[in-house]
């Protein structure tokens, strides 16, 4: 008996012992939870009462050389449910579905997702978010948002490129510039009770965002739709499938415009332009194929495309020979319409042959036999150096995304007749980008410029975040030969393939070319002008390449029309004066004259006095006999052949 009391007493102890040391331990725990973790159980707490919301930031805006804005935003809206707030699901459903044009399936699964938020639509014109607020529907959310938009539309759509519906760049300058660009969003919090319903009249946290960096642009939005305008105009005229056209300063390599006809609508960019929904009319589109005509359309040809140059190269040939020194302008070459190299029988463009001419005509004439010729003298090694040297063997630097690079020969596997086909832009692809900065290497001193569109990151109050810098390598070629290049390729204008780009008062200097495409033997031809202005120095610089021309497809025939009439606008644009040649003056009747004083005139002494003057068409509105208004006015210093209103009373 004494011995089961004993027994007892120490269960009872080592139970007691237990449950002292458990409270103990537990007193502990709680001690530490409720001091040393209180800060961070605090917050938790908080956090599980708090609902997060962001505010998007404005992304910067993209300004043309000139200031003029081509990428802004436009207020939208994002609409979204929070399913632990909603009262009414039916009515939620049926007034979103209706306003936002959804299907109610689309929304009843966002209304009915079990989700401290979900959004149902994003990019909401501000008209459709105002209604939806006036409901003032239980658990839907309009917050502020920005959408990308676009002033000028399809203007250098594959140059800028658009951003996609979080507000990203996609494609373009856009993409490239994504960093400076795009904002940082900001925050809305706000407490919610246990259920996740928000207390009305919480006090909010609020973290506002910052905007995004503006980007300015060396591309000129009038250059711009100039050189589109060329560009369609020709286009329609050939029924080509594409033309590409870039405008250039070969001094520095500021691109002021970059043309591919067909553009697209950067406000709606997921929808396919006519050529191509023609062009695929009857197919059964799917999304796999939707993708592909998609990035097609969105591609930029003049970067992302190789081709044959054809004569245009021999701007490059011929460089390197006078830099070699392995030519003179007046060695003579025989051309009777063909070369035999190896056992190959190469072809003159001009069947009968250019007969003996010199270098300089060889040039004028674009001869194939005279730069095989002289390629051949050059000769594979050094050939290639200067293809190195001008750039071709490297992309451009340009600073937009998908750029290609070109695709050439290896060295070691050239023989006779690959040197011979190159030296006249044949056998070999590069970029309409590449072949334009190499050129301007030929023409502009010797310099390898960086072509590029980004002058300076601004932030939002106009100050200077960065100037952007790139590189330019002198030496590309020797001065001596850059000047001997500009009077060859003026002489190209004056007397050559390249007539139909003359401007009277401008010296225009350039070569034309016609390429045919892959496979030969298909009647699938590219016509090509390369020309700069003024000849003897050049401030800007322009290729254009039409596509599959139907019909008449001579580069000088069809191309070097395209950049004379761009020149023709752009020229006095950018403030290069005409100088005319005296014969030019006489020839095209040039000239200027003060206007006289008409006014208080009757009709036959005004026809008396219209001898003496060239006024081009007389416009002479009104009944009476006597002038009473005029225009231009009197004193006015006018061109020759200028029209002249007068208005009569």
């Amino acid at each position: 008996m004494a011995r089961n009391r004993t027994y007892n007493k120490k269960n009872i102890l080592v139970v007691v012992s237990v449950v002292i040391l458990a409270a103990i331990a537990l007193t502990g725990r709680l001690g530490y939870l409720m001091i040393a973790k209180s800060e961070d159980y605090a917050a938790r707490a908080k956090q599980l009462h708090e609902r997060e919301r962001a505010i998007k930031a404005e992304r910067g805006s993209i300004y043309d050389r000139n200031g003029v804005e081509i990428a802004t935003n436009k207020p939208v809206c994002t609409i979204s449910v929070i399913h632990s707030q909603i009262t009414d699901p039916e009515q939620v459903i049926r007034v979103l579905s209706d306003l936002l044009g959804l299907s109610e399936e689309r929304v009843r699964k966002r209304v009915e997702k079990v989700s401290s938020i979900e959004r149902v639509k994003s990019n909401v014109d501000k008209e459709i978010a105002d209604k939806i607020r006036e409901y003032d529907l239980n658990g839907v959310m309009v917050d502020e948002d920005y959408k990308r938009y676009y002033p000028y539309g399809s203007l250098a759509s594959k140059v800028i490129g658009f951003t996609g519906s979080d507000n990203q760049g996609i494609i373009g300058l856009e993409v490239k510039y994504e960093e400076s660009l795009k904002g940082i969003d900001g925050t809305i919090l706000t407490l919610t009770t246990a259920y996740g319903v928000e207390i009305p009249n919480a006090a909010e946290d609020r973290i506002e965002p910052q905007p995004g960096n503006d980007l300015h642009l060396s591309l000129d939005v009038n250059i711009q739709k100039y050189a589109e305008q060329a560009a369609k105009k020709v286009m329609q005229a050939k029924s080509a499938d594409n033309v590409k056209l870039i405008v250039m300063n070969p001094q520095n390599g500021e691109l002021y415009a970059m043309v591919n006809v067909p553009e697209f609508d950067l406000n709606n960019p997921y929808t396919l332009i006519d050529e191509i929904v023609k062009e695929h009319e009857g197919e059964q589109i799917t999304s796999e194929k939707m993708n592909e005509l998609l990035n097609g359309m969105w591609r930029n040809a003049c970067i992302s495309d190789t081709y044959e140059p054809g004569s245009a190269f021999k701007i490059v040939t011929a460089t390197a020979a006078l830099e070699e020194k392995v030519v003179e302008l007046d060695d003579t070459f025989h051309c009777p319409g063909y070369k035999r190299v190896e056992d190959r029988i190469i072809r003159c463009h001009k069947a009968g042959g250019h007969g003996t001419q010199t270098f300089v005509e060889g040039i004028r004439n674009s001869c194939n036999p005279v730069f095989m010729e002289i390629g051949a003298r050059v000769g594979v090694e050094r050939m290639y150096y200067y293809f190195d040297k001008m750039g071709l063997f490297d992309k451009t630097g340009v600073d937009l995304p998908g750029e290609a690079n070109s695709i050439m020969h290896k060295k070691d596997i050239i023989k006779a007749v690959e040197l011979a086909t190159m030296s006249f832009g044949q056998s070999f692809q590069i970029t309409p980008l590449q072949l334009l900065v190499a050129s301007s290497a030929a023409v502009n001193g010797g310099k390898l410029v960086t072509p590029h569109f980004g002058v300076e990151i601004k932030a939002p109050d106009g100050r200077t975040v960065k100037t952007l810098k790139y590189d330019t390598e002198e030496g590309a070629v020797s001065k001596e030969t850059s000047d001997i290049m500009n009077e060859l390729l003026e002489s190209v204008i004056s007397d050559g393939t390249g007539k139909r780009a003359y401007l009277p008062g401008f010296k225009i200097g350039g070569k034309t070319a016609t390429s045919e495409k892959l496979p030969r033997r298909t009647g699938r031809y590219i016509s090509s002008f390369i020309g700069f202005a003024p000849a003897d120095n050049p401030q800007v610089m322009a290729i254009v390449l039409i596509d599959e021309p139907v019909g008449i497809y001579y580069g000088g025939t069809i191309a070097a029309p395209v950049v004379a009439e761009l020149f023709d606008n752009i020229l006095p644009y950018m403030g290069i004066e005409e100088r005319y040649t005296e014969e030019e003056l006489q020839k095209f009747n040039v000239g200027t004259f003060q206007v006289p004083n008409f006014v208080g005139k009757t009709k036959k002494e005004v026809k008396d006095l219209l001898k003496v003057y060239e006024f081009g068409e007389i416009y002479s509105p009104g009944e009476g006999e006597t002038v009473m208004e005029q225009f231009p006015l009197p004193g006015e210093t006018v061109e020759k052949e200028s029209d002249l209103i007068l208005y009569y009373n």
